[in-house]
C-alpha cells in the first residue's frame, strides 16, 4: 500500500501518507512493556512497542552522530535526497572509526528528542495528491493496521511453532 519513504513519527503527528504513527491511546513507551508479564497483549500493542523500539534506536544513532559530526546540531538547508545521502555517508564514516580506529571516545548527547524534527518540506518524488486529508489518514490507518495484524499472525506462529 505504502511503499517508499516514510517518518516513524510519534503520536502528536497525524497517521497519513509519509508518516507512521503509534497507536493512540494503547501502551506505547518501552518501560510500559518492561517486566515480568507486560508483554504485548494484542496487534496494536506489539505493533507500539516495535515503533517505540525503532524510534528509540533512531534517537539513539541520531545522538550519536551529533556528537560526532557536528552538521547534525542544526537542520541543514539541503533538499531531502541529499540529507538521506549525507546520513549513509556519516554512517559509513561513522563504522569505518569504530572498525579502524576502534575508538569511541566522544560524548552520546542524552537529549535526542529535537533528532527526528526536520522543518523541511521537501521531497524527492513529492506528489501532489488528490485525496482529502481524511482519506489520506484512514488510509494510512488501514495500512498501520495491515502491519499491526502481519507482526501479531508472526507472533503467533513463532509461539505454536515452540509448543
Amino acid at each position: 500500500m505504502f511503499l517508499g519513504k516514510y517518518f516513524l513519527v510519534d503520536c502528536g503527528f497525524p497517521n497519513r501518507r509519509q508518516f507512521l504513527a503509534p497507536f493512540r491511546g494503547v501502551r506505547y513507551h518501552l518501560s510500559d512493556f518492561t517486566g515480568q508479564g507486560r508483554h504485548p497483549e494484542n496487534a496494536n500493542e506489539l505493533f507500539n512497542l516495535r515503533h517505540a523500539s525503532l524510534r528509540n534506536v533512531v534517537e539513539r544513532l541520531f545522538g550519536i552522530f551529533k556528537s560526532r559530526f557536528t552538521i547534525f546540531k542544526t537542520a541543514p538547508p539541503f533538499p531531502f535526497k541529499i540529507q538521506a545521502e549525507l546520513v549513509l555517508a556519516c554512517a559509513g564514516l561513522h563504522n569505518y572509526l569504530r572498525k579502524e580506529c576502534r575508538s569511541d571516545e566522544f560524548p552520546i548527547e542524552l537529549d535526542t528528542e529535537d533528532a527526528l524534527s526536520s522543518d523541511s518540506e521537501e521531497y524527492d518524488d513529492f506528489e501532489i495528491l488528490s485525496e482529502t486529508q481524511e482519506q489520506q489518514r484512514e488510509n494510512a490507518n488501514q495500512w498501520r493496521n495491515f502491519i499491526a495484524t502481519e507482526m501479531w499472525s508472526d507472533v503467533d506462529v513463532v509461539n505454536n511453532n515452540m509448543h
